[in-house]
């Protein structure tokens, strides 16, 4: 391949419109997805984000059914589906022995599984495949609108109001005790994640869109100790992975969902094994590395950011 085709190959997919809006949502969804994921990964509610991506099936179903495929119909249908499922597993974990992520785990298969069904009679031909992995390809205006919403909404949220939001993560009695309204910050928090998952429908649909939210964030925290730098760097890197498996997707002909997800979780595998403080093959070399003033010195030249939790 000369230079001119190889050129014409990388300037390709900014040719198109479709690729042009492609690219933007990708970026808008992965740095706000990202950032958003630091929150659900010190919260430790990965498994709850998973149960709120695959309890929005049912609503996007209703709003199929009652207004067809408009975005800001499947934004307010998947909005009320997820938090019903997660409100809902709430209110059965208070009044019965049944504990919180059992009664969420409970309704969400309860919720996938009659979205499935109510698919069937929606009022234009719905592929169950785009709704569970996405056709980044396909994005609107609209669909950039939400994008737009939920970046303005999550950063014009969290970054002012960062301090209570993590005193209400880590410490939650404290927090109560400083007269921080916890349960709207909870309930907020909620509310923004069940947005980030609605806004990459489009991008990786149902199934995978917990990808965007917790391989950024996984990656960022096995980096670094830092909570600004993990915030900030997760934001980074959800954004790069979204941009790069989206060209990829383009130029390999393959579905832009399960690329975007593999890209980031290459990026994940590369910061478990070569982490500067945690990757597995550092400490086997620094494990064999039996120099006494030479292990001082390799100690000596290491990171002393100690922010997050849990880290000594």
């Amino acid at each position: 391949m000369n230079v001119s085709a190889l050129l014409h190959t990388i300037t390709e997919p900014f040719s198109y419109a479709f690729m042009q809006r492609a690219l933007l949502s990708c970026a808008l969804i992965g740095f706000t997805n990202g950032f958003l994921g630091t929150f659900v990964i010190l919260r430790r509610q990965a498994l709850l984000t998973d149960a709120l991506s695959h309890s929005l099936l049912p609503g996007l179903a209703v709003a199929a059914i009652l207004v067809g495929l408009s975005p800001w119909g499947l934004l307010l249908g998947g909005l009320i589906a997820a938090l019903l499922v997660a409100l809902g597993g709430q209110l059965i974990a208070r009044n019965s022995r049944l504990k919180d992520e059992t009664a969420v785990a409970a309704l969400y298969i309860i919720a996938f599984a009659l979205g499935i069904l109510l698919l069937r009679y929606a009022r234009v031909k719905v592929d169950l495949i785009h709704f569970l992995f996405g056709n980044i390809l396909g994005v609107g205006d609209g669909d950039l609108l939400i994008s737009y919403g939920a970046a303005v909404l999550t950063f014009g949220i969290l970054v002012p109001f960062q301090r209570p939001v993590l005193l209400t993560l880590f410490d939650t009695s404290v927090a109560r005790a400083s007269g921080i309204r916890t349960g709207w910050i909870e309930t907020g928090l909620l509310a923004l994640i069940v947005l980030a998952l609605v806004a990459s429908l489009q991008a990786v649909g149902v199934l995978l869109s917990l990808g965007l939210l917790i391989l950024p964030a996984a990656t960022a925290y096995l980096m670094t100790d830092s909570f600004s730098r993990m915030l900030w760097g997760s934001a980074v890197l959800g954004l790069v992975g979204a941009v790069v498996g989206i060209l990829l997707s383009f130029l390999a002909n393959i579905p832009s969902g399960p690329c975007i997800v593999l890209v980031l979780a290459l990026f994940l595998g590369v910061a478990y094994l070569c982490s500067p403080r945690h990757g597995i093959l550092i400490r086997f070399f620094r494990g064999r590395h039996l120099h006494e003033e030479s292990l001082r010195r390799w100690n000596g030249h290491e990171g002393h950011d100690h922010d997050l939790p849990g880290k000594n």
